[in-house]
């Protein structure tokens, strides 16, 4: 047995393997946030491009620290992160933020954010949802277990970690 094999091997065995995630023709993206004393912090990674993590501290806190926030701007971060050429498959934890999110697709005129809860937030994912939409690409957005060995989703924790100390976006 090579090396893929054993690789191929070991992320196949995953949750999100066993679904066919990572054998995905487009980009697949773990996202996560983190909320610690009072900061937010958000991560995102690329599935086998390490070099194109990223993590932003999530700002606002002076509003109160919600653990919809830093999860809402990984998703952001995941958003930005796919280019508008390619189907993104994103990976996310937090099934009440994915409630959040669905709240907002095609609701129609009558909708408004004036009053919902991290509007402006919501305002840029359904603005980066729009444009991908408009580009022809598929966007899925995917419930994972969290903290279950998922290789993609531990390493978009540990960058909404890091992501608490960085600079506020």
């Amino acid at each position: 047995m090579c090396l893929d094999d054993l690789e191929r091997a070991y992320w196949m065995g995953t949750e999100i393997g066993q679904l066919g995630g990572y054998g995905f023709q487009g980009v697949a993206l773990g996202l996560d946030g983190s909320c610690k004393d009072g900061r937010m912090g958000a991560g995102c990674c690329k599935f086998r491009k390490k070099g194109e993590d990223r993590r932003a501290r999530v700002g606002r806190e002076e509003e109160g620290a919600s653990s919809n926030r830093p999860e809402l701007g990984g998703v952001v971060l995941a958003l930005q992160s796919a280019a508008l050429s390619e189907d993104a498959l994103l990976l996310c934890d937090n099934e009440a933020v994915l409630r959040v999110i669905k709240k907002w697709v095609g609701q129609g005129g009558k909708a408004t954010l004036a009053t919902a809860l991290d509007a402006d937030i919501l305002r840029e994912i359904v603005c980066l949802l729009t444009q991908r939409v408009r580009a022809g690409r598929a966007t899925f957005l995917i419930k994972v277990k969290s903290h279950r060995g998922e290789p993609i989703n531990e390493r978009a924790d540990t960058l909404a970690e890091e992501g608490l100390g960085t600079s506020v976006v």
